[in-house]
């Protein structure tokens, strides 16, 4: 008897040692409209979120809260496979949407004219004056191109892409990563 309880217990043990480390493996989730997180080791693709909305969500999710919800201040409009964001304030071109190809969303996108709506370390880098500033904030990119029209900046390991052209920025979150 006293032998099972022993084995229950370390069989508790580890089950307990597995979930902190699967927990662990996940990052903390960021509604980029609401979360002030400001750690990017701790933001990846798959923990981002817009307006409730994943990569991943199914088309009908998509339509349902960025389309059909009322979000303040925010005009939504379907083209072809994207849904865009625009700001009724000034809808020049979208400021941030996803796309939705196979039925999911496999793309959350937002742009320096989403900044006053984004909260923690990506309204920093939406406000950037260069790829440096970027830099300072994100850590170095696994690769990317830079000149003198501006840069590209892949940090795939977190499944996002930052695009700067002066003081145009795009910030290009997917699942292939």
């Amino acid at each position: 008897m006293r032998e099972q309880s022993g084995s229950w217990m370390l069989g508790g043990m580890v089950v307990l040692v597995l979930s902190g480390v699967l927990s662990l493996a996940h990052a903390e989730p960021y509604e980029l409209s609401k979360n002030d997180v400001m750690d990017p080791k701790g933001i990846t693709s798959d923990s981002v979120s817009l307006f409730g909305v994943k990569l991943g969500d199914s088309e009908a999710k998509a339509l349902d809260v960025l389309v059909n919800e009322k979000i303040s201040g925010i005009k939504a409009e379907q083209e072809a496979t994207f849904i865009f964001l625009l700001d009724q304030r000034k809808p020049t071109g979208p400021m941030a949407g996803v796309r939705v190809q196979d039925g999911k969303v496999d793309l959350i996108f937002i742009n320096n004219r989403f900044a006053h709506k984004t909260r923690g370390i990506f309204r920093n880098v939406l406000n950037s004056e260069s790829p440096d500033d970027i830099r300072k904030l994100l850590g170095k990119e696994e690769y990317g191109d830079e000149n003198v029209m501006g840069a590209v900046m892949a940090y795939d390991k977190q499944g996002f892409q930052v695009n700067y052209l002066g003081k145009d920025i795009n910030i290009e979150f997917s699942l292939s990563h």
